[in-house]
């Protein structure tokens, strides 16, 4: 095993015998043959579309099986099976349309002509010989770039996959995928074009999230200004975490009239600002925290959850009989619904006792996206040139349970009140609930979204750029960001590709980042650890 995807990785090197999420080493391992599987059915897919051939149920495989090696997505075996084994018919399927065509079908890499073995046994220790580490270049600079391009496709394709759920597509995406993961084959190319391969992950990030947007505002309406309610109402209760409005949406219509109330963990918090689901009345509030206390909150819930997308850690026995996955999440032992009937979800809900009373605890304000920043923009602007407010802070990204994200929470307490902080995704939940006031009307805290709602965030800077006339990277804007997982690291890409710079990371920073890439990071984007909150505040206001 070698796995290095995500920040907690061990020692800050990498988990070479079990995962700090859990992922066990047999797991790590078919994942990284279903990774290898994948860059042989790319390798045809993209000599198909050279030939204006374009196969949909590839394009949407392709995304689906690469965002189940996601951090904290699936941890199934028996599932990796059958995408592995789903991969190789998939690609001798493309492989034989090529050959018809008359273009090329043989290539240096195996990925092209390996088959799996006949079991899972097999298939693990087949697998092995194909992990990151092994498959990267010996240049330490080359492989660098390589594993920033794998994590950042892995992260597109998770956008890439909602937003194809809810109608969104663009083949330019499913294209560029197909083309990163065959070029992960080639160890002869340059060190420069890994560099615009990188950046170009980056470019295409910034479509997926605009087409998963169109998706999500296109169903549900553009957010709106919403309280949401952190206690809980008397009766049966079932919590949803992840990120798929979709699923949400259908658990919402198969709960009317049940006496059943749906509470939202973690991402789905964005879920109440949207009209188009804030108007179930049994949508009630939200419950808990996105990382520090998860396991404790799920084993104290009592009701049904309903796991979306990746948002938890390996879920714990506490629990893991009121627990159930959807769409491509999977642990072994818990139920998976397949084509969202919730069924089994409400039928548990209904058998648990449910909040016994009504709770009345704090309520946080969502829904404060683009559309709705930007409609008091005269607001904000006048705000700035009058010196009401000095400086916006984007502090955002992912949370987790690494020691050193106490940062964040710090961050947004010291920071002075003529300061307004944006914040999305997870790591929000370190601060969502804190009252920083307001500045004339305008809350200091103004939430985004979700994760992939880092589109909202960018289509703000540059509105509020073109109202100053000044670059983007001139506004009193400073960025905090947190990363986690492979969306952060496709986030990322987007905001160099964007030319943003003086962006701090933290808690810590990639292990797979050579010292020479990161030097290159510093000299052309002045991309910077994060230190202490003193010493950051000290330095970008002075």
């Amino acid at each position: 095993m070698f796995c290095y995807q995500c920040e907690q990785t061990a020692k800050g090197k990498a988990c070479e015998v079990v995962g700090v999420c859990g992922k066990q080493p047999d797991v790590a391992s078919l994942q990284d043959l279903l990774i290898h599987a994948l860059k042989g059915l790319s390798i045809y897919a993209n000599e198909a579309r050279r030939l204006g051939i374009v196969d949909k149920e590839v394009n949407v495989f392709t995304v689906k099986a690469l965002f189940s090696t996601l951090t904290n997505v699936n941890f199934d075996g028996d599932d990796f099976v059958a995408l592995i084994n789903k991969a190789i018919e998939l690609r001798e399927k493309m492989k034989e349309t090529v050959k018809k065509a008359g273009a090329k079908v043989d290539f240096a890499t195996d990925a092209v002509s390996f088959m799996p073995e006949p079991s899972k046994e097999k298939m693990v220790s087949q697998g092995e010989k194909y992990n990151i580490k092994a498959t990267s270049s010996s240049n330490e600079d080359i492989a660098s770039l390589q594993n920033i391009l794998m994590y950042g496709i892995k992260g597109v394709a998770a956008y890439a996959d909602h937003a194809q759920i809810l109608g969104q597509e663009n083949d330019k995406v499913y294209a560029f995928i197909h083309e990163a993961l065959s070029v992960l084959t080639d160890d002869t190319l340059p060190l420069e074009k890994w560099i615009d391969l990188v950046l170009k992950c980056g470019e295409i990030n910034l479509r997926t999230m605009e087409l998963l947007d169109a998706g999500n505002t296109g169903a549900y309406g553009h957010p709106v200004p919403t309280k949401v309610p952190l206690g809980h109402k008397k009766g049966k209760a079932i919590l949803v975490s992840g990120h798929d409005l979709k699923d949400l949406e259908e658990l919402l219509k198969q709960t009317e009239n049940k006496g059943i109330y749906i509470y939202t963990h973690g991402e789905m918090l964005p879920a109440h600002a949207y009209p188009q689901l804030k108007r179930y009345a049994h949508l009630y509030g939200h419950y808990g925290t996105a990382w520090q206390n998860q396991h404790k909150e799920f084993a104290n819930f009592p009701g049904a959850i309903l796991m979306t997308t990746n948002c938890i850690q390996k879920p714990n026995d506490d629990y893991k009989d009121s627990i159930f996955t959807s769409g491509i999440v999977g642990w072994p032992g818990v139920i998976h619904i397949k084509n969202r009937d919730f069924s089994p979800v409400i039928e548990k809900a209904l058998t648990m006792p449910g909040f016994t009373e009504d709770t009345n605890g704090k309520t946080v304000n969502v829904g404060f996206a683009r559309n709705t920043v930007m409609s008091v923009a005269d607001k904000v602007i006048d705000a700035v040139k009058n010196k009401a407010i000095r400086h916006f802070f984007l502090v955002a990204g992912c949370d987790g349970a690494k020691p050193g994200r106490n940062y964040y929470t710090e961050f947004v307490e010291k920071a002075p009140k003529d300061t307004i902080i944006l914040t999305l995704a997870c790591g929000k939940f370190r601060f969502f609930d804190k009252d920083l006031g307001d500045i004339g009307g305008i809350p200091r805290l103004l939430d985004i979204g979700q994760c992939n709602d880092a589109y909202s965030a960018i289509q703000i800077a540059v509105a509020l750029s073109k109202a100053f006339n000044i670059d983007v990277n001139e506004l009193p804007l400073s960025m905090i960001l947190s990363w986690y997982e492979q969306k952060a690291v496709a986030i990322l890409l987007t905001l160099l590709y964007l030319g943003i710079k003086d962006i701090r990371l933290g808690p810590s920073l990639p292990a797979f980042v050579s010292p020479n890439v990161l030097d290159v990071l510093v000299k052309n984007f002045n991309i910077m650890p994060i230190k202490t909150v003193d010493d950051d505040l000290k330095a970008i206001l002075g």
